[in-house]
């Protein structure tokens, strides 16, 4: 059995490690605890060990751990979203991570605008070109931006990324310098309504690379759980 408790203090102590490396406040960062695949009682567990952003991929799971949960938490999707499960999000979650076209980004504003409310998301970058992962590509990036800001019931907070696996985190730190880079000429153009404050890129094995290269948001979810039983 993992302890989740442990787990999550030995990641907040290397928070601080990359912060102090950096020169970063560690509270810059916040952790998202990716609880898809692990059942309510771990979600619960983590919670008790002072653990509340939580982040799920797959709407069915949130919609029928959410029901499960009973302890105050915030949730950010962090998966592909297909469109037709939007209207299952309003009044769920804090912010989306994955608006990667302007479809899904139509239909967000639809589903919050009919809530009468207004939701921050993260558009999602494709860096690694990879053709099985989702991601605008950096090329039509600044027109979708264009675009969204235009949507009265989005915020558009910033940008997310899932780069290429690669085993050394050295390796992966150009993506994540990549992003950061993008975010401060998207926050040039001064759009109204649109920041650059939020990138959520980095996972268990290299967060703390994803942090010396500006990462807001960390997406852990190995680390914390244990692997995932899918």
């Amino acid at each position: 059995m993992m302890d989740i408790a442990a787990n999550l203090a030995r990641i907040r102590a290397a928070i601080a490690s990359a912060c102090a490396r950096c020169g970063r406040d560690p509270a810059s960062v916040r952790l998202v605890a990716v609880s898809k695949t692990h059942p309510a009682a771990r979600v619960e567990e983590a919670y008790n060990a002072g653990q509340t952003c939580f982040g799920e991929s797959y709407v069915q799971e949130f919609l029928t751990k959410t029901e499960l949960v009973k302890v105050p938490l915030t949730w950010h999707f962090i998966g592909h979203l297909q469109s037709n499960k939007v209207r299952f999000l309003p009044g769920r979650v804090d912010l989306i991570h994955s608006v990667d076209r302007l479809s899904l980004a139509e239909e967000i504003n639809r589903q919050w605008g009919k809530a009468g409310g207004r939701v921050d998301v993260l558009i999602e970058v494709n860096l690694g070109g990879e053709t099985n992962k989702s991601g605008v590509a950096e090329t039509d990036l600044v027109p979708l931006l264009h675009r969204l800001a235009l949507l009265p019931h989005l915020s558009i907070r910033g940008l997310m990324t899932l780069p290429p696996y690669l085993a050394d985190p050295e390796a992966v730190r150009p993506y994540f310098r990549r992003l950061r880079n993008l975010a401060t000429q998207l926050d040039a153009l001064a759009l109204p309504g649109v920041s650059m404050a939020e990138l959520s890129m980095g996972m268990s094995h290299d967060f703390t690379v994803a942090i010396e290269e500006g990462a807001t948001l960390v997406r852990i979810g190995t680390a914390i759980f244990g692997e995932r039983s899918d």
